[in-house]
This record gives C-alpha cells, sequence and structure tokens, in this order.
C-alpha cells in the first residue's frame, strides 16, 4: 500500500477551505451565532484584568484602602467572568452538535461515493484502509472542527483584544513583544514545515495497519489451519511499529512547539514584569520623566494579565498544530477518496431495458484489468434465450473476468457485448444488473433476520413467497428448528451458521428473485454430495426459462448444459456440448479426467469438477 503523497504548498489550506465551503456554509447561520456569543465571551472576559487593575489601585491607594471600590470591582469581576463562562459553554454546545452534523454529512457523502465506485477500486485498496477513512478520518477533521477551529477563533479575538488594551494602558511596555512574539511565530513556522509530512506518513500508516488487520481477522481459519500465527504476528508488529514510529515521529516533533513557545511567553512575562516594576518605581518617586513612562500599580497588573492573555493563545495554537496539521492530513485522505474516478455513468440517452428475453453476444471482446495484463484476448460468444452454458478452465484463465463483464462490473476495451441486440453501454446499468441473478461461492449475508436475507432482492415478497423459495432451497427445516424462526438475528455475514447453510440461504434468496438470466459461481461449493442431490430439482426449477451462465459447477449440471466453454489464456479454445467434449482428444477431456485418475476407475456419478 502506498504511503499518503507529501501535500503540495497551498494544499491545506485548499482543504481548509474545501470543508468550510461544503459542510460548514449550509450551517452559516448557525456559525455566526456562535461567532456572536464567541465575541462576547472572549470581550466579557477581556474586562476581568482591568476591573483587577482598578481594585489593585483602590487597595494601594495613598489615602487608604478603598473598601467599597475593591467590593463592588471585585462583584464586577465575578459577574463579568461569570457571564463569558456561561457564553462559552453555550458555544461549545453548539460547536459540538456543528461538528457531529458536518461529520454525518461527510460520512454520508463518503458512503455514497463508495457505493458508486468501480468493483476495481475495491480490488485496489484495502478494506480496512478505507474504514479508517470513514472512521479515524472523519472523526478527527469532527475533533479539529468542534474543538481546534473554535479555540483559533477564540485565540484571535483575545489576541487582538489583549493587545488593544495594552497599548492604552501603557504603550512602551509593548517592545517587549516586538523581540518575543516574532521569535515565537518563526520558530512555530519553521516546526509546522517540518511537522507536515511527518502527519500525512502517520495517517497512511494507520490505513496500512487497519487494511492488515481487517485482512488477517477474516482469515482467521486459514491462519490456524496452516500455523501461521508467529508469522501473521510478526508481519503485523512490522506494521504496528511502522504506525508506533510514524506516530512517534509526529507527535515527538510537535510536542517540541509547545514547551519552546512557552519558554519564550514565560521570558516576555519576566520582562514585563521587570520593565512594569521599575516605571512603576520612578512613578512613586517622583522621578522626572515623560508622562508616557508613568504608570500605577494596577496598570502593571492589568498589563501582566493582558501579557498572559496575549500570549497563551499563541502557545495554545503551538499545542494544537499538532492536531490541525493531523486534521488537514485526513481531510486530505477523505477528499481523494471523494475525488475518484467513479464507476462509468450511463450514457446520455441510455436505454432501460425492459422485458429482456436472455440472448446474450459477445464480439470481439478484449480485456485487461491493466493495460500491460490482458485477460481476454479476442472472445467471442452467442447464447440463445433459454440455454445454459458452462465456463470451465484452469485458474486465471478468464472464467470470473466474462462474469465481472456480463454484470458490467467492467467494460471491454474493445469489442462489444450485447444483451437482445443492445450494447450494454447503450443501457441504463441498473437495468442491466436487475436482468441477473446471481449465487457466488463467496456467500455475502447482512446483520438482520433470515427473512430480511432471503427477500433481499425482493423486499415486497410475502412470507408464503419467502417460506416457498426456504423450502425449495431444502434450507426450510433448520430454520423452522431454530428458537426465532425466521426471525432469527444472523450476525455479521452470517458467522453463527455453517458455510452451507450460508449458500443455501443464498439459493432460497436468488429463487425468490425471478431475473430473466442467472449466474451461478460455484454455486453449491459448499454444499455436500447428498444434499446438492436433494437440491438438484431445485436449481433446475431455478434455472428454468432462464439463460444460465454456470461456472466451475458440480458436473451434474455441466453434463446438462447446452454448451460448455473450456476459457484458456483468455480465449474459448474449445466449445461443445459434455458428451462432443469427451468423444475427442480435448483439453476438456484432459481436465475431466485428471479430477479422477487416482479414483482407479471410471468417474462417479456425482464428481466434482475443479476448474
Amino acid at each position: 500500500m502506498a504511503a499518503a503523497p507529501k501535500l503540495p504548498r497551498g494544499a491545506r489550506s485548499r482543504i481548509l477551505f474545501r470543508i468550510m465551503r461544503t459542510y460548514m456554509k449550509p450551517y452559516w447561520k448557525r456559525m455566526l451565532l456562535v461567532l456572536v456569543l464567541m465575541l462576547s465571551a472572549n470581550a466579557f472576559a477581556l474586562v476581568g484584568p482591568w476591573l483587577s487593575g482598578q481594585a489593585l489601585n483602590a487597595i494601594a491607594d495613598r489615602n487608604g484602602v478603598r473598601f467599597g471600590d475593591v467590593y463592588r470591582t471585585l462583584a464586577w469581576m465575578a459577574a463579568f467572568y461569570l457571564a463569558s463562562a456561561l457564553l462559552s459553554y453555550l458555544v461549545s454546545r453548539l460547536m459540538v452538535g456543528l461538528g457531529q452534523r458536518i461529520a454525518y454529512r461527510m460520512r454520508e457523502d463518503v458512503f455514497d461515493k463508495l457505493m458508486k465506485m468501480p468493483v476495481g477500486y475495491f480490488d485496489r485498496n484495502a478494506t480496512g484502509d478505507i474504514v479508517s477513512r470513514i472512521s479515524y478520518d472523519i472523526d478527527t477533521i469532527n475533533a479539529s472542527l468542534s474543538n481546534d477551529l473554535l479555540q483559533i477563533l477564540a485565540s484571535l479575538v483575545t489576541v487582538i483584544g489583549s493587545l488593544v488594551m495594552m497599548a492604552v494602558i501603557c504603550p512602551i511596555l509593548l517592545v517587549v513583544f516586538a523581540v518575543t512574539v516574532p521569535i515565537s511565530l518563526l520558530f512555530t513556522r519553521y516546526k509546522s514545515k517540518k511537522i507536515r509530512p511527518l502527519f500525512s506518513r502517520r495517517s497512511a500508516k494507520l490505513g496500512e495497519l487497519n487494511g492488515y488487520a481487517e485482512e488477517m481477522l477474516s482469515g482467521q481459519k486459514s491462519i490456524k489451519a496452516y500455523t501461521r500465527e508467529e508469522v501473521i504476528t510478526g508481519r503485523f508488529d512490522r506494521y504496528n511499529e511502522e504506525a508506533c514510529q510514524a506516530y512517534y515521529r509526529a507527535d515527538y516533533q510537535a510536542a517540541i512547539i509547545g514547551p519552546t513557545v512557552n519558554f519564550i511567553n514565560n521570558l516576555s512575562l519576566v520582562l514585563i514584569t521587570t520593565l512594569g516594576g521599575m516605571l512603576y518605581m520612578f512613578t512613586v518617586f517622583a522621578y522626572p520623566m515623560p508622562a508616557v513612562f508613568q504608570i500605577e500599580i494596577g496598570a502593571v497588573g492589568s498589563f501582566v494579565q493582558y501579557s498572559r492573555k496575549f500570549t497563551g493563545p499563541i502557545n495554545e495554537f503551538a499545542n494544537i498544530i499538532n492536531e490541525i496539521h493531523s486534521a488537514l492530513s485526513a481531510g486530505d485522505r477523505v477528499f481523494r477518496l471523494l475525488d475518484e474516478e467513479e464507476e462509468v455513468q450511463d450514457v446520455p440517452g441510455a436505454e432501460k431495458l425492459e422485458d429482456v428475453c436472455g440472448d446474450v453476444a459477445l464480439s470481439h471482446v478484449r480485456f485487461g484489468y491493466t493495460p500491460e495484463r490482458v485477460v481476454l484476448g479476442d472472445l467471442s460468444l452467442d447464447v440463445r434465450a433459454g440455454q445454459t452454458i458452462a465456463i470451465v478452465g484452469p485458474t486465471g484463465a478468464g472464467k470470473t473476468t466474462i462474469i465481472n463483464l456480463l454484470m458490467r462490473f467492467y467494460d471491454p476495451q474493445s469489442g462489444r457485448i450485447c444483451l437482445d441486440g443492445r450494447d450494454l453501454r447503450d443501457c441504463t446499468m441498473v437495468s442491466v444488473r436487475r436482468s441477473y441473478t446471481m449465487v457466488l461461492q463467496d456467500t455475502w449475508l447482512f446483520y438482520g433476520t433470515i427473512r430480511d436475507n432471503i427477500r433481499y432482492g425482493h423486499e415486497e415478497a410475502t412470507e408464503e413467497e419467502i417460506r416457498a423459495a426456504a423450502k425449495a432451497a431444502h434450507i426450510d427445516s433448520y430454520i423452522e428448528s431454530l428458537p426465532d424462526g425466521y426471525g432469527t438475528i444472523l450476525s455479521d455475514d452470517g458467522v453463527n451458521i455453517s458455510k452451507g447453510q450460508k449458500q443455501m440461504l443464498t439459493i432460497a434468496r436468488a429463487m425468490l428473485l425471478r431475473s430473466p438470466l442467472l449466474i451461478l459461481d460455484e454455486a453449491t461449493s459448499n454444499v455436500d454430495s447428498r444434499t446438492e442431490m436433494q437440491i438438484r430439482d431445485s436449481m433446475e426449477e431455478l434455472m428454468k426459462d432462464r439463460t444460465c451462465f454456470i461456472i466451475a459447477h458440480r458436473l451434474s449440471t455441466i453434463e446438462k448444459a447446452d454448451q460448455i466453454l473450456v476459457v484458456k489464456d483468455g480465449d474459448v479454445i474449445e466449445r461443445g456440448t459434455h458428451r462432443e467434449l469427451l468423444s475427442r482428444p480435448t483439453f476438456y477431456r484432459d481436465l475431466y479426467r485428471s479430477q479422477f485418475e487416482t479414483s482407479g476407475g471410471p468417474p462417479a456419478a456425482d464428481p466434482e469438477l475443479f476448474a
């Protein structure tokens, strides 16, 4: 899996602008309310230091302590700080809700995009990495919107307000910041340039780790059967180590910024306190000096507090710079997915297939998953409606590729595929795929009841139709034996039932969906021979009056096929009926005999063809 590319100059600002334009703009009224509340909260908080200075002056008055003024001032301070806290609480509540809405919309957009992606995208990208973008990356963006963005906006208000107040109190003391602030900003900018690629790499490595973990967890039975636990654990440790190192390098470099900037800010506080104290002493002892250098003790105290408010946000920004870069790197991964090329859409004026008979024709079809790897060189085939076509051949010959082309999971690079005389590319993709019913070796069931899984392709099916389909697939007695019957909940991908039972449920699902064309890809590979013989009549009923394509099916079905295609190296090298192909020296006959060469006699009545 390739690491995330380094973002070019200006890419992060474009990502942030895109988030604001696409996901925050629809909530501009709420954002405006948040801005007003935040400005008010910060304004109330900025009054506090000034009131503190007034109270200090009342205490240090040369004519004696003015207790009344002190109490009134302290009461006003408490009121302003309380108002600021309440408004800040409202702002936080609004931003948390806004962040969740944005995360909801973003996940919705990503999932909708995935539903429009071609099959090839899922072949090229690990499932774990895709899930990481939906979950971790969007959560990272949401956390930044809910916390970091709000903190940055509040910090800007505080910095500007504090700077204005300090300029009003004593402009001469601002000379300290003319030295310390540029140093902080230059150091932060220098470290930020080094941190950005580290956070991109961090997100990519986490995606690799999730992808590997998802792949290995889904193959636990094979791992244990081949006793590969130590090998798999060692590989996981390597992915884990790379992810941890990526996290460490990014977080370590980011962690340097906060303490360094904090030290510079504390240094400025020392200089302000020293210089302010000297100016106050000169003022008290009536040392001859311009009025601009004269200052009261309360003003010194207020200035120190404003200086902390001024430098505090700079320090906070330095501390959250890693979170900002992490969020922008996550945003890049999400937007790269959203910008992926979608599945080929219908051409303008595409025709909707209706009343499909089932005539299929492939004419000089050429296809490869990559330009340099051609799978089908020059494939031509004519299938009449109602015929049963068996496709056999060695592994990698192109059998599944033919099915992918028939379903328009891919389009051929050259040649034509026609259904009832109409080029598939001139028909709507939905109507093409609805013309087929598929029963695959890799069964797929979702979390839900058995009833919902059977009627997955025909949600309007009645209870009687569901039970009839289950009975035809010889799975009804098993379902009835369960405590909740058809209401039994299947766990993730039906792991709480056997593979054979899962496959029989998918057969029942196919029997409920009466499409004019049928694809059987190792449809009975997970059921035993006796069960296969029991449902043979049901399978024949399922295939009746349909154009059927069978891949690597058991011999009992292949024997009855109207035509058997032998595919090798992307071309049909032989075709004919079962009897015709066995009556002469053919690759099919060699393939057929090779399955039973150790049996010591002729093939059994119901052997299995491994194609």
